[in-house]
């Protein structure tokens, strides 16, 4: 999506987008975890930055000469508690999982303050996964975290989720999933549609497609290296105090670029993107269920497209 067709999209249809997001973002620690019955540990830790770009005034899509960056480091891990197989060799699962994001943002050349300069996000949570049919199985997940502009961390920054989603295995490379989520993001407690959609081809060349966290297709150069075209949804949440008000706080981004992808070994791999932003925004949203059907009159703040860098570590270690 580029930014030209980002400034055309109507109100409405990104009001569609932020329903759609509610749902999806919530169950992200679940869909992380490996349901490997062989794994023993397994994780992640990145490094991502994106350099100052100009802002675009929400009220008359005008560029400006305030500027932002991004930079951020986050890290996954996945701990089995429990693993087994069914008659069928498929895994029965029991994990302990934990996620965590640093973000730092320096905001220059604005008439007032806009944006935080810190993000802190940071989860734990349970997991559950086991066939229950042929082709059919479940999974259940409930976590506790923070999630703060660390300007003031108060009990309104701890969000708890859990829910269960039924996943059709349509075939061993398709899977669709769907199910409750009940969350505290809007004050109350909600239930919330979870979605997810996981898609891989097989050969030499490879085509993955995850929703919501997005695409990637590559070629197997040889035994330790790939190289991957991407498109990837990411983003971080933080609970605000705007107008003497609990708010939520969003910040989303899409990139695209070219990810080669090196074994370091047999459990550990290094992976180095390169490309560029196609949107970069952030939105402020009451914390009420009347917020996500409720239409704003301007678009969300973003940013322009410029350049994206990221490196990760990537570790899997089963058993022998």
């Amino acid at each position: 999506m580029s930014c030209c067709l980002y400034c055309k999209m109507s109100v409405s249809y990104k009001f569609k987008m932020r329903r759609l997001k509610y749902g999806l973002v919530l169950f992200g620690l679940g869909l992380h975890l490996k349901t490997n019955a062989q794994s023993i540990f397994s994780g992640k830790l990145q490094v991502d930055y994106v350099p100052f770009s100009n802002y675009v005034r929400p009220v008359d899509s005008l560029k400006t000469g305030s500027t932002s960056n991004f930079k951020r480091i986050q890290g996954a891990i996945s701990i089995p508690l429990s693993t087994k197989t069914d008659e069928q060799g498929r895994p029965i699962l029991w994990a302990l999982g934990a996620e965590g994001a640093y973000a730092q943002i320096t905001n220059r050349n604005y008439e007032e303050k806009l944006f935080p300069t810190r993000l802190l996000n940071a989860q734990i949570g349970l997991l559950h996964s086991r066939p229950i049919s042929r082709t059919w199985s479940i999974m259940a997940m409930a976590s506790v975290g923070v999630y703060t502009d660390m300007e003031k961390i108060t009990s309104d920054d701890i969000l708890a989720q859990g829910g269960v989603l039924f996943i059709k295995h349509f075939n061993p490379r398709i899977a669709l999933g769907f199910g409750p989520v009940l969350s505290n993001t809007f004050g109350a407690p909600m239930i919330l549609p979870g979605i997810y959609f996981d898609w891989t081809t097989r050969g030499k060349y490879q085509l993955h497609i995850n929703f919501p966290q997005g695409m990637e297709f590559g070629v197997q150069i040889n035994k330790v290296l790939a190289l991957k075209a991407v498109i990837e949804l990411s983003g971080m949440t933080a609970e605000v105090n705007k107008d003497n008000q609990s708010k939520i706080l969003g910040y989303q981004q899409i990139i695209a670029g070219l990810r080669p992808e090196i074994k370091l070994g047999k459990s550990l791999s290094l992976e180095l993107t390169a490309g560029s932003t196609l949107l970069r925004s952030f939105s402020i949203n009451d914390r009420k269920i009347s917020a996500i059907f409720k239409e704003k009159e301007f678009a969300d703040p973003r940013f322009t497209t410029t350049a994206y860098g990221a490196a990760a570590l990537k570790w899997n270690f089963s058993r022998k």
